[in-house]
């Protein structure tokens, strides 16, 4: 029975966020049961395409990539894949008619992943982030506004700005790994080998003018998504602190994160601030 293979497909990509992002699906707890599967099935679909590119070191990475390529072409066109990951994706994408060309974007920067290792001009740079991260803010506004296409359309660059946030906080976070295991450089204009203050400093004011434009958007989504996505929002900012106050030096050699017991202090504070309507 094909509901049974949904229900295990929902399932799968729920696994897949809990597994891979604890301060994601913590978020995603906080959205309202009606859209937080379709969430879920997102994050698990741009998870598995991050992985192949980023992790799978001892295989090939092209043809598994050019493999996922064809399966997701399949999966859209035929409303089912074997894949459940791909599966539980393509009935979000089909119930909330998330536009084809989110996806494209989003496959074309993972496949840049696969062969690019530095960006070397600001037009590349955004067009990676739009790609790997502005779209998925996309898919997920979609999700979010429930068919209120002027809703979406009134919403979509701070969705896109609050996406290049976060990414932006990813690449920061992620220096080391990025820099030392990958070989990428995503800054342009930037010497890693030298980061210094002034540097990183640039960056930080970069993503907090992000964070500023996608907060007017947190602001006016619906009440189902508001707490949940207000809640991602406020783990980015606190590590984007974390790393404003960290040395360019220390940045490069270590990976700062957000202990547990402050992950669950900014919660509360996050509902407090929800319930009192101080958004």
């Amino acid at each position: 029975m094909k509901a049974l293979f949904d229900n295990v497909s929902n399932q799968c990509s729920k696994m897949v966020t809990q597994s891979y992002s604890t301060s994601f699906s913590s978020a995603v707890k906080m959205l309202a049961p009606s859209i937080r599967q379709d969430i879920y099935n997102i994050y698990g679909f741009v998870r598995l395409a991050d992985e192949i590119v980023d992790t799978f070191h001892d295989y090939n990475k092209e043809e598994l990539f050019s493999r996922f390529e064809n399966e997701l072409k399949n999966a859209l066109q035929e409303k089912i894949s074997l894949n459940p990951v791909l599966n539980s994706f393509q009935h979000t994408v089909e119930k909330h008619q998330i536009p084809e060309e989110l996806i494209d974007a989003f496959m074309k920067s993972m496949k840049a992943d696969l062969s690019k290792k530095v960006y070397k001009t600001k037009e590349e740079y955004e067009d990676y982030i739009y790609g790997s991260a502005d779209v998925v803010g996309l898919m997920c506004l979609k999700v979010f506004v429930k068919g209120d296409h002027e809703l979406y359309e009134s919403l979509k660059k701070s969705a896109m700005r609050l996406g290049s946030a976060f990414q932006k906080v990813n690449f920061l976070r992620d220096l080391k790994a990025d820099f030392e295991d990958l070989e990428r450089t995503y800054f342009p204009n930037t010497d890693l080998r030298n980061l210094d203050e002034n540097a990183k400093r640039e960056i930080i004011q970069e993503i907090e003018d992000d964070f500023e434009a996608g907060f007017e958007g947190i602001k006016k989504l619906p009440i189902e998504a508001k707490f949940g996505v207000y809640t991602a929002y406020i783990y980015y900012k606190k590590l984007l602190s974390k790393l404003k106050k960290t040395p360019s030096t220390e940045i490069k050699n270590t990976r700062i994160r957000v202990p547990d017991y402050q992950k669950i202090s900014l919660l509360a504070n996050c509902y407090v601030k929800y319930r009192l309507n101080l958004l």
